[in-house]
Parts: C-alpha cells; structure tokens; sequence
C-alpha cells in the first residue's frame, strides 16, 4: 500500500505528465499555412526540437517512476537499494538514486 506522501508525489507526476504531454501536442502540431509564418517556424525549429526533446524525456522518466510506484520499488535507489529520502523524492519526483549514487555517477560522467 502507497502512504499518502507517494500518492501526492504520483499525483504531481500525473499532472506534470499531462501538462508535458499538451505541451508536446502544441509544439508538434500542425505548421501555419502564411508563407512568413512558415520562415520563422523554420527558423525556431531547432529551438521547438530541442523542447521537444526535452518534454519527451522528462515524460520517459515520469513514466519510469509511475511503474516504480506501481510495482512498489519507488523510493528505493536502483543502485545501492537503499532509501531515497522523502525530501529528494519531493524535489526530483522521478529520482532513481539515492543522493550519494546520483553524486558518484555524476562525478562519473564529467
């Protein structure tokens, strides 16, 4: 059974899903039929792909989090299998790791 700190977290994750999802929708909709408004459409393309871009991982790691909570393995950090701290979790709802991991691999990765 979730405690409700987990489902106010995955409510927020629902929400942000939502919002990111109409977002998405907006900037690959349809492109203008006006010969001037196609010319600056293109030339914000490569702003609108990498908002995109970035909408749609953020959506993929929302949804990784939901199925955490699903199958009860949220909050638990995937590489040391320790905790996540409420507080994390408040702040980076989708976190994996816990803050000494996410430190390590972030160190890693420079």
């Amino acid at each position: 059974m979730m405690n409700e700190t987990y489902l106010e977290i995955r409510k927020t994750l629902i929400e942000k899903r939502d919002e990111l999802t109409a977002r998405l929708e907006n900037i690959t909709g349809g492109r203008s039929a006006d010969s001037q408004e196609q010319a600056q459409e293109l030339e914000n393309s490569e702003v609108v792909d990498a908002l995109g871009n970035e909408a749609r991982i953020e959506i993929s790691q929302i949804a990784r989090a939901l199925e955490r909570i699903k199958n009860g393995s949220f909050g638990i950090c995937v590489n040391c299998a320790k905790e996540i701290p409420i507080a994390r979790l408040k702040a980076h709802p989708f976190a994996n790791l816990c803050i000494r991991c996410a430190t390590v691999a972030e160190q890693l990765n420079r």
